[in-house]
C-alpha cells in the first residue's frame, strides 16, 4: 500500500490506521460520519472524523486519483478557492481502487441544504453569482473543470453572500490558458448540470415555485459572459481620457472583487490607445490579507470587508472620544479585545456550530442595525448581541452547515 500526502505529516498520522485493505463501503469503523449537505457522486464517498477535522474520502481509479491529487494542490499554491487535498491512498491489494482524501470544508453548505434551510429569500441569486464568480477565476488560470455543477461546489456564507468552492476536480485540466472552445464547452455544461441539478429539487418540492431551471441555466451563462467581458476585453481609449477610463475600468474590476496584475496600452494609431488588462487568478484577498494582518482574524472576502468598516468606524469613536489620532494597529486591536471577542465568546454553547463565528459577527452587526432603525436611537454591539442569540440564532437550521462536532454528533446513536 503506498500513502502520498501533503504535510505536515501529523495531518494524516490518525488516517494511517483506517482499514485501506478493505473496500471503502465495507468499512465499519468508528470514526465514519454521515455528511447530508453532501452533492450526488459517481464514486462511492464516505466521511471519516479525526482530531477534530472531517475528511471526505472518495473510491476511484488508482491513475485518475494521482490525477486528482495533483490537481488540487496545483489549484492550492494558486489561491484558488477549492477543498484542501490531504493524500492518496494507492496499491490498496488486488482490484481495489485507490482512495483520494480531502478536508472536508467546515461551516459549508451543499445548495441543498441552502435551497432545504433558506435564509433570507430562496438563494439562486447568490449561488449562481459565487458559482460564475469560481468558474471564471478558473478559466483565468487555465483550469478548464469539464465537470461544473452545483453538487460539485460546497458554499460558504460570506456576509451575506456565498463563496463557492471547487469540490472534484477528478475531470478536469490545467492548460496555460483556455481556448474560447474549452471555455465555451465548461459554461454549456455547466447550463445543462445545473438545470437538470434544480429539476431534481423541483421534484422533490424543494424549488421555489417561482425559479425556472432552464432559465436559471440560461442565466448561468449570460452571468458568466458579462463577468468575464468586463474582466478580459480590449478596449480603445482616445488619448484625452486615458487616465479616467483606466481609473474607471480598474475601479470596476476591484469592486467585483479581482485585483489587475498588468495594465498595457498599445498604441492603436489615430484612435489612440489599446488597453488590455491583465486580471490577478487569485481568490478574493486584499480585504481578507488586510484583516489578519491587523486583528489575525480570517474570513471571506465579504466577511472582511464589513469588519474592517467596523473597525474604521470604532477607531473614529476613539478619536472623537479621545481627541486625539489614534493609529490603524491601535484601534484594530482595541476593537478586536473590547468589541468582537466579547461577542464570539458570549455565544451561546449549544449555537456555537451554526454558523462560523465571523458570520455571526457579521449578523450581530446587521442585527444593530436593525434594532437601531426600530428604536429610533444607536444600540451598542453588546446589546444587539444578546438579542441576537435569543430571537434569530436558534432559529438558524443545525442542518445547514457542517462541522466536525455537528458531524460525530449526529452519527452517535441515541443514548437512552
Amino acid at each position: 500500500m503506498h500513502f502520498v500526502f501533503t504535510p505536515p505529516a501529523e495531518t494524516a498520522a490518525g488516517l494511517l490506521r483506517l482499514p485501506w485493505r478493505e473496500p471503502l463501503e465495507e468499512w465499519d469503523e468508528d470514526r465514519l460520519v454521515e455528511i447530508r449537505q453532501r452533492g450526488l457522486s459517481r464514486h462511492v464517498v464516505r466521511f471519516v472524523v479525526d482530531e477534530g477535522s472531517v475528511y471526505a474520502l472518495k473510491e476511484l481509479d488508482a491513475r485518475l486519483a494521482r490525477r486528482e491529487y495533483r490537481l488540487l494542490r496545483r489549484l492550492r499554491e494558486l489561491a484558488l478557492p477549492a477543498v484542501e487535498v490531504v493524500g492518496a491512498v494507492v496499491d490498496r491489494g488486488e482490484d481495489m481502487d485507490a482512495v483520494l482524501v480531502t478536508r472536508f470544508l467546515e461551516f459549508s453548505s451543499s445548495y441543498r441544504a441552502l435551497f432545504a434551510n433558506p435564509r433570507g429569500g430562496h438563494p439562486t441569486d447568490r449561488l449562481l453569482d459565487a458559482l460564475v464568480e469560481l468558474l471564471v477565476r478558473l478559466h483565468l488560470a487555465g483550469f478548464m473543470w469539464g465537470d461544473c455543477s452545483l453538487s460539485n461546489v460546497l458554499f460558504r456564507f460570506d456576509a451575506g453572500a456565498f463563496a463557492a468552492y471547487l469540490v472534484d476536480a477528478e475531470t478536469a485540466e490545467l492548460h496555460p490558458s483556455l481556448t474560447e472552445g474549452q471555455r465555451h464547452y465548461d459554461v454549456q455544461l455547466a447550463r445543462e448540470r445545473i438545470a437538470g441539478e434544480l429539476f431534481d429539487l423541483q421534484a422533490a418540492g424543494q424549488l421555489p415555485a417561482q425559479v425556472d431551471p432552464i432559465g436559471v441555466g440560461d442565466d448561468t451563462v449570460r452571468r458568466y459572459e458579462a463577468l468575464w467581458d468586463e474582466l478580459t476585453r480590449e478596449e480603445i481609449l482616445h488619448p484625452d481620457d486615458q487616465r479616467y477610463r483606466i481609473a474607471e475600468r480598474l475601479r470596476r474590476i476591484n469592486e467585483l472583487g479581482f485585483d489587475v496584475d498588468e495594465v498595457e496600452l498599445v498604441d492603436a494609431g489615430e484612435d489612440g490607445a489599446r488597453l488590455r488588462v491583465r486580471t490577478r487568478v487569485a481568490e478574493p484577498g486584499h480585504h481578507r490579507q488586510l484583516l489578519l494582518t491587523r486583528t489575525g482574524l480570517a474570513a471571506q472576502e465579504n466577511q472582511a470587508r464589513r469588519l474592517l468598516n467596523d473597525v474604521a468606524s470604532y477607531r473614529g469613536h476613539l478619536e472623537r472620544q479621545g481627541g486625539r489620532t489614534v493609529p490603524e494597529v491601535v484601534a484594530a486591536n482595541m476593537w478586536l479585545a473590547e468589541v468582537y471577542e466579547p461577542v464570539v465568546q458570549a455565544i451561546p454553547e449549544e449555537l456555537q456550530d451554526r454558523l462560523d463565528e465571523v458570520e455571526v459577527f457579521h449578523e450581530v452587526l446587521e442585527h444593530r442595525w436593525f434594532l437601531s432603525e426600530r428604536s429610533g436611537h444607536d444600540l451598542d454591539t453588546t446589546e444587539a448581541a444578546r438579542d441576537y442569540f435569543r430571537t434569530v440564532l436558534p432559529h438558524v437550521p443545525d442542518e445547514l452547515t457542517v462541522t466536525a462536532a455537528k458531524a460525530q454528533r449526529r452519527s452517535q446513536p441515541d443514548q437512552a
